[in-house]
C-alpha cells in the first residue's frame, strides 16, 4: 500500500493533513505547495510596516495631506494624526487569527513621533507575536486653502448696496452674519473651498470677498430673501487654469429697496396720507397713518414707489391726548408748541389711551402705531 501522506517541499519532512477549510481556500499562501511548521514559520512575516511614514501637515490648520488632497482630520496634535497614519499603512498576515495590537507613541523631537506597535496573534494554533517601531516624520506645510487666505484669494465679491440710500447698520451686520454662516455651513460639509477673504464697510455700503462663486451667489439671493432687493452679476475674466479654461471672478451687486420697515414715507400724485412701511418684499407694502388701512404699492412701482421720506417708526415722540373729537379726529398737544391739535384718528388709535405716540414731519403730526403692532 502506498503513503500518501504529504512531505514538506523544502526539508522532506512529514506535513500533517490540512483542515478542509485550509484546503479549500485557493488565496491562502502555500495552499499549493504546503510547508512544516518549521519551514513556513522561517518565511513568516507577521506585521508588513513601512521603514518610515512622512506625513504633511498644515501648521495653520492642521489638515493632513493624504493622495492628492488636504484632509481635515480633527485631530487634538500631531501624536493623533501619527497613530492614524501608521494605522493605516500596517498590514497584518492573512493566516493570523485573534490579532490584537496596541500603539505607544514615543515623541522624539518636535517633528518626530517614533510609533511602537506591538502585535499578538494565533497561526496555524501557535501563538504568536510581534514589535514594530515606525518612525513619523511631520513636515509643516501650508495647505491649499491656508495658503489662498493668506494670498487673499478669491473668487466673488458681493456688495452690499441700497437704492436711493445707504445701507442701515442693522443691514451691514445682518450681511456680515450671512455670510460667516453661509461659509460655516458649507465647511460642514466638509468644503474645504469655503472661506471669507475679506469683509470691508465702504461709504455705500459692504463689500463681502467670498473664496467662490456659489458662496457669493448664496450670500447675496439669502440678503434679498430678507430685505428685498435685487441681485445682478457680472463676470471679470482674471486668468486660466492650469488645463487652461477659462476662470471669473464675479460681482454679485445687492441693491436693497430705498424704503425699509418702520420708514414713513409721503407718496406722490397720492392724497391718502403718509404710509409707515411694514415690508419691502415683492411691492412695498405699510400702513396709512391717516385711517390705520393697509397700503400696497402697484406690481409696477414694486418696493420702490415714488415717495419722500419723512422720518422713521424711532423718530416718533410721546404726547397726551387732549381729546377724542369723534370716529375721524383726535386732539393731542404738539410735542413742540405745546397746543392742542386736532389730527387724523386712525384705526388703531385707542380712545382709551391717555398718551400715543405722534411723528411731526413736512406733512404734519400724525399717529403712529405702538411697535408691538408694526
Amino acid at each position: 500500500m502506498s503513503d500518501t501522506r504529504a512531505f514538506c517541499p523544502r526539508c522532506g519532512d512529514p506535513v500533517p493533513e490540512r483542515s478542509e477549510s485550509d484546503a479549500s481556500d485557493p488565496l491562502r499562501p502555500g495552499a499549493e505547495v504546503d510547508l512544516c511548521d518549521a519551514c513556513y514559520f522561517e518565511d513568516f512575516e507577521f506585521v508588513d510596516a513601512p521603514d518610515r511614514i512622512d506625513v504633511r501637515v498644515c501648521a495653520q490648520c492642521g489638515a493632513v495631506h493624504r493622495g492628492r488632497r488636504w484632509v481635515d482630520v480633527g485631530a487634538q496634535d500631531y501624536t493623533d494624526v501619527a497613530i492614524e497614519e501608521v494605522s493605516e499603512a500596517l498590514g497584518v498576515h492573512v493566516d493570523v487569527e485573534d490579532v490584537a495590537w496596541q500603539v505607544e507613541p514615543e515623541e522624539v523631537d518636535r517633528n518626530t513621533i517614533r510609533m511602537h506597535c506591538y502585535f499578538t496573534g494565533v497561526v496555524r494554533g501557535t501563538p504568536v507575536e510581534e514589535q514594530v517601531t515606525v518612525p513619523v516624520k511631520i513636515a509643516r506645510q501650508t495647505c491649499t486653502r491656508c495658503g489662498r487666505i493668506a494670498g487673499d484669494y478669491y473668487a466673488s465679491v458681493v456688495q452690499i448696496r441700497a437704492a436711493e440710500r445707504t445701507p442701515t447698520a442693522e443691514e451691514v451686520e445682518r450681511a456680515k452674519t450671512i455670510a460667516n454662516t453661509v461659509v460655516a455651513d458649507m465647511e460642514a460639509t466638509g468644503d474645504r473651498n469655503a472661506f471669507v477673504t475679506e469683509m470691508g464697510e465702504v461709504d455705500d455700503g459692504l463689500d463681502v470677498k467670498v473664496s467662490t462663486n456659489k458662496i457669493g451667489k448664496k450670500i447675496a439671493n439669502k440678503m434679498v430673501e430678507e430685505y428685498g432687493g435685487t441681485v445682478t452679476d457680472s463676470e471679470t475674466l482674471v486668468t486660466e487654469d492650469e488645463d487652461g479654461n477659462e476662470v471669473y471672478r464675479v460681482t454679485y451687486a445687492v441693491r436693497l429697496p430705498p424704503y425699509t420697515p418702520g420708514d414713513v414715507i409721503d407718496l406722490a400724485d397720492d392724497d391718502g396720507g403718509p404710509v409707515l412701511v411694514r415690508s419691502a418684499h415683492g411691492n412695498l407694502k405699510g400702513t396709512r397713518l391717516t385711517t390705520g388701512e393697509r397700503y400696497e404699492a402697484s406690481y409696477e412701482e414694486g418696493a420702490s414707489p415714488d415717495a419722500r421720506k419723512l422720518g422713521e417708526h424711532e423718530d416718533a415722540v410721546e404726547t397726551t391726548v387732549v381729546a377724542v373729537e369723534d370716529d375721524h379726529a383726535v386732539q393731542v398737544l404738539d410735542p413742540e408748541t405745546y397746543q392742542a391739535k386736532t389730527v387724523a384718528r386712525p384705526d388703531y388709535f385707542d380712545p382709551g389711551a391717555e398718551t400715543v405716540s405722534v411723528l411731526k414731519s413736512r406733512a404734519g403730526l400724525h399717529v403712529l402705531p405702538d411697535e408691538s403692532d408694526d
